[in-house]
């Protein structure tokens, strides 16, 4: 086997497989280190791609030219637009996926990326030369050399499932942990913690009474995550809802005594915005009952998901319970659910492009920052890939900002908060969410990806069509009159009848008014749906995003007031205690991310401006 490459992704999950193409595609030779090559981007939790905010991820994943989206495009079983009849901004599409093809898709696409290895083993070391990574080490094949390396162990570093009071060392159920590579980090500088995820029992199709379920069906014409994808027209299954009882609690509690979560063996965090059943009844003890879905896990897949009974109980107890709740009476347990504990590294040991502060080219993606969802891991593990070749190429850095996208969101809470549970996106993180729709994601981000050369040409054809529509709807058509005969003879009783002609750009802004309705009035041209859709959005919330866009462009500004390298915080005594050991450690950039870490008030920015402008004179009156 070759030995030599010039970038190696460790672990083949979302993060891995995302930089793992990146970086081979940019030129870069590259290799994939997984446990089973069998297993690329394996979805080891709930069978589902997006959901809210997670959505935009995918979309922003492959407007840069990214797979993430491609492949739930093959492997959708179940599409849906969630929140869609609300505004845009927070409407987010979501797709169950079959399974076992979504990992056969993704193993497909390593397999035709080109300077792309992947190499079956466990990486159980670094190794660093002048604070520089220089190689990794395997159990299997030894070291193997490269000039840089991405970190994408996921739950597997030091790996621990929890099943009752039976644990047992794994990274996933059937998969062992990885062992050395966490003590090797360490060794190179880095400090570790604990978290902890879960998932849910899957049971058997066929012993589920889905006549006293409630139906959840799919959108009729589903909405594709990637812009290279025309349209969606494989066959589409429902997904069920069904209830907990005060019975099921009852069973559920007679295991706490056996729970590794009350019990104190599980020392890691869990994630608060999605307990466990067994937390679920213990915090919220008012409630009668709780939601469950089922979602089944692909056409030919007997398993489905049991999506809200996340719970590491003891088997005797998850299947009791489970047969309490209306139309599980006689179902059948496939796998129970379990908990597992993991090691992860505190992000704010990363800069912006998640390269490590400690070990030059050596990057960290997914779980082992600390976050949750194969979306998160997949827009770090993007990142990574295209950095890391980037940076190899002795090219300028790519980092995307609040103010540009959800992934920009997504690392700059990581490196500059305090996380003290698995980190998940929500549309309530970006505070510029109505310029970040799940519908412009291509607007925002795809010339970036086109430039890193990551964007295939038949998306940027349909992307550059769309943004030709755009300019002429606007240049053109939103400035015509409407008469009033043609309006109120076409939507009498809808709308307030006209008594003069306007202009179609203040028609548009009636809630009840469609921009493609007014725009028969004006126009034979075909336009697309999202070209309308994007003009019609800007024209009804004008107002809103102007004032968003005067708050970027605030945003700008002081992101544009950057800190020098070398100040040592430490020695401005006028800064609060905890803002000198923060600031010390992250060592922002400029004063936006400084205000933006966790631990620095409004006080110490206030502190941080004066100190600077006194540094900036100094070096000034140093020069002259």
């Amino acid at each position: 086997m070759n030995t030599r490459f010039d970038i190696i992704v460790i672990g083949a999950g979302h993060a891995g497989l995302e930089a793992a193409v990146a970086s081979a595609r940019m030129g870069k030779k590259t290799a994939l280190v997984t446990l089973n090559k069998n297993k690329i981007a394996l979805m080891s939790c709930n069978p589902a791609i997006g959901g809210l905010a997670k959505g935009q991820l995918v979309k922003e994943i492959d407007a840069l030219g990214g797979v993430m989206g491609k492949i739930i495009d093959e492997s959708g079983i179940h599409f849906k637009m969630l929140n869609s009849s609300k505004g845009p901004a927070v409407q987010s599409p979501r797709a169950q996926a079959d399974r076992k093809y979504y990992a056969f898709t993704a193993i497909r696409f390593a397999q035709e990326t080109t300077n792309l290895t992947v190499v079956e083993d466990m990486a159980v070391g670094v190794k660093t030369k002048n604070g520089k990574i220089t190689a990794v080490t395997l159990l299997k094949n030894g070291d193997l050399s490269c000039q840089a390396a991405v970190v994408t162990a996921g739950t597997f570093l030091n790996g621990v499932i929890f099943t009752g009071l039976h644990r047992v060392p794994a990274g996933l159920a059937g998969d062992l942990p990885v062992k050395g590579l966490t003590e090797s980090l360490e060794k190179a500088g880095f400090f570790s913690a604990r978290l902890k995820t879960g998932t849910p029992p899957r049971v058997h199709r066929d012993t589920i009474d889905f006549s006293k379920t409630e139906i959840q069906e799919p959108d009729m014409v589903p909405v594709p995550f990637s812009y290279s994808t025309d349209s969606i027209h494989r066959k589409q299954v429902n997904c069920h809802i069904v209830y907990t009882s005060e019975t099921t609690h009852e069973i559920l509690r007679l295991g706490f005594d056996r729970s590794p979560l009350f019990m104190g063996t599980i020392q890691g965090a869990g994630p608060r915005y999605c307990p466990s059943i067994e937390d679920k009844i213990n915090r919220f003890s008012d409630k009668p009952r709780h939601q469950l879905f089922l979602e089944p896990e692909g056409y030919n897949n007997v398993e489905v998901y049991v999506n809200g009974f996340s719970t590491s109980l003891p088997g005797d107890i998850q299947e009791r319970a489970l047969r309490t709740v209306s139309g599980l009476e006689k179902v059948k347990i496939l796998r129970l659910g379990y908990a597992v504990e993991y090691d992860f590294f505190p992000p704010n040991q990363l800069q912006h492009t998640l390269e490590t502060k400690q070990v030059k080219n050596l990057y960290f993606a997914g779980q082992i920052n600390g976050t949750s969802g194969y979306e998160e891991a997949a827009a770090q593990g993007l990142m990574a890939g295209i950095n890391a070749a980037l940076k190899l190429d002795k090219k300028e850095r790519f980092v995307l900002e609040r103010s540009e996208a959800y992934i920009g969101v997504l690392i700059d809470d990581l490196i500059n908060k305090t996380h003290d549970e698995p980190y998940r996106m929500f549309t309530s993180r970006a505070e510029f969410r109505l310029m970040l729709r799940q519908d412009n994601a291509d607007l925002r981000l795809m010339e970036k990806g086109r430039a890193l050369g990551l964007v295939e040409e038949k998306a940027f054809n349909k992307y550059q069509n769309k943004k030709e529509q755009i300019h002429r709807i606007r240049a053109k058509d939103l400035g015509r009159r409407i008469q009033p005969a043609w309006f109120n003879s076409r939507f009498a009783g809808k709308s307030t009848a006209l008594q003069q002609a306007q202009k179609i750009k203040d028609l548009v802004k009636r809630p009840e008014l469609k921009l493609i309705d007014l725009l028969a009035a004006v126009t034979e041209e075909t336009y697309s749906e999202a070209a309308v859709s994007e003009v019609e959005y800007n024209a009804k919330y004008e107002g809103y995003l102007k004032r968003q866009l005067e708050q970027i462009e605030k945003f700008k500004r002081v992101e544009k007031k950057k800190i020098p390298e070398e100040i040592n915080y430490r020695e401005i005594k006028a800064l609060s205690v905890e803002a000198r050991e923060k600031l010390q450690a992250v060592r922002p950039e400029n004063l936006g991310q400084a205000s933006r870490i966790s631990g620095v008030r409004n006080a110490d920015i206030s502190v941080l401006v004066v100190f600077l402008e006194k540094y900036r004179r100094m070096d000034v009156s140093r020069e002259t």
